[in-house]
């Protein structure tokens, strides 16, 4: 079977699909690897570096698309390059696919076996293959820096000739692994730190990293099969409003990171809470592009409510783009290795895997996810 690994065509995208230390653990399985010229030209790596781990550089984008088997990329195709695979390809990226209806049925239609690599089940198995989370935990740390970066004090405490420098009070909302890479981080630069979160089995990681964890009395709540926070009835979330706004008022940077997969983010942080904040803090909004989670925030934006900065900038992980896109470029060849027959040097689908299961979305001319079928069906 022929990989092909393609350029990112994407507005604004800073990371790539794969890098040459990556991509040399594949050839050295003897797997038949061509990559788009250029590819890794956004991050300084010349296609001589690709040459030299065994890929063969293809300058022609659709010649590479026609006699590609496996398609490897991380953003989701356009609809004109899906009619130039051949029937019974594999292609495998992030998909956004709750959100793309049109592109899932074009893929089916077109008879493209289509993994998505937001719906790989989230097991112990499956970990190194979990994209979402290796790219989340990296927007976590990022989202700290950007803070830090932000407001008009020093993180940790300090002793100066001038007097004592209180330490910055940073409150993490949500501890999922972009809020508890956040937490390790902002404890590393010094900081005090706070986090909530709607699951309380979660407290006890918080407090492991050094931070506080806050309790508030929401009642029954949980977490999915999956690892996610179950969605909150209004009561519960009005609730936790309250709970939260007394430690806004008294934090320097809040960061929001509730993103509930396939569903509009929730409101979180009302524009009465950013009220209640001390002029000269900040707000990172880590979920403005499902919704966000703070009311005022924008998509791409830094807005000023009365003195209080709140940062909706996406793409966090493309701020560091070479782990970003070597972890990415792992969790590619994870699962590739994983389900690669070294006898027919082929990509095998086994439909009773629980991991091919979970991410195969459509196959066969088919779209095969349940979820994604009555999703479809209700919008």
């Amino acid at each position: 079977m022929k990989i092909a690994i393609l350029k990112e065509i994407h507005p604004g995208e800073t990371r790539v699909a794969m890098i040459p230390a990556e991509l040399k653990k594949m050839t050295q399985k003897e797997m038949q690897v061509e990559v788009e010229a250029g590819i890794g030209q956004i991050l300084k790596i010349t296609d001589d570096e690709y040459k030299k781990v065994g890929a063969t550089v293809v300058k022609n984008r659709q010649k590479l698309l026609k006699g590609a088997d496996i398609v490897l990329r991380l953003n989701k195709p356009p609809k004109e390059e899906i009619d130039i695979l051949k029937k019974g390809a594999i292609h495998i990226s992030h998909l956004d696919p709750f959100n793309e209806k049109e592109l899932v049925e074009h893929m089916a239609k077109r008879g493209v076996s289509t993994i998505c690599m937001e719906m790989i089940p989230r097991t112990t198995l499956a970990q190194k293959m979990d994209s979402l989370s290796s790219q989340a935990s990296l927007a976590g740390y990022v989202a700290v820096i950007l803070a830090a970066d932000r407001i008009s004090k020093a993180f940790p405490m300090m002793m100066t000739p001038a007097g004592t420098l209180a330490p910055s009070r940073v409150f993490i909302i949500g501890a999922g692994v972009a809020g508890l890479q956040a937490i390790a981080t902002a404890k590393r630069l010094g900081a005090r730190v706070e986090a909530f979160d709607t699951r309380p089995v979660v407290a006890e990681q918080v407090q492991s990293l050094g931070a506080k964890f806050v309790k508030i009395d929401l009642g029954e709540t949980g977490q999915t099969e999956q690892g996610y926070a179950k969605q909150l009835t209004k009561e519960q979330i009005e609730l936790q409003r309250q709970g939260m706004a007394k430690h806004c008022a008294i934090s320097d940077v809040v960061i929001t990171t509730a993103k509930l997969f396939g569903r509009k983010a929730p409101i979180i942080i009302t524009k009465d809470m950013v009220a209640g904040m001390k002029p000269g803090s900040v707000i990172i909004d880590m979920a403005t592009e499902t919704g966000g989670n703070v009311e005022g925030s924008a998509v791409d934006k830094e807005v000023d409510v009365n003195g209080v900065n709140i940062i909706g900038l996406t793409n966090l992980e493309g701020r560091i783009p070479y782990h970003a896109s070597q972890m990415y470029a792992s969790n590619l060849r994870n699962l590739i290795e994983h389900f690669w027959d070294k006898e027919n040097n082929a990509l095998t689908l086994d439909l009773d895997d629980e991991i091919i299961d979970g991410c195969l979305i459509t196959h066969k001319n088919e779209i095969r996810s349940e979820m994604l079928k009555e999703h479809y069906a209700k919008n």
